[in-house]
């Protein structure tokens, strides 16, 4: 499991995509979370701006398993 570090109390899931380099803009968070499997915590989740805290765990089809650390 990958690490995403955040010195922030949280970080939306379209940034968290950014920072995870599942993606390479924002402008693409839509259609990812539109077209990709993604559980944050075990619940599947479809919103670009879900905000994810420490110690989340996301799985994101394709691109692995992740856990928002406190950085």
């Amino acid at each position: 499991m990958k690490t995403v570090s955040i010195h922030t109390e949280y970080i939306t899931l379209g940034q968290f995509l950014k920072l995870a380099d599942c993606i390479s803009t924002g402008g693409q968070a839509k259609p990812f979370l539109e077209e990709t499997p993604i559980t944050v915590n075990g619940e599947p989740e479809h919103r670009r701006g879900r905000k994810l805290r420490p110690s989340d765990i996301i799985k994101v089809q394709g691109c692995g398993d992740f856990q928002v650390v406190q950085g």
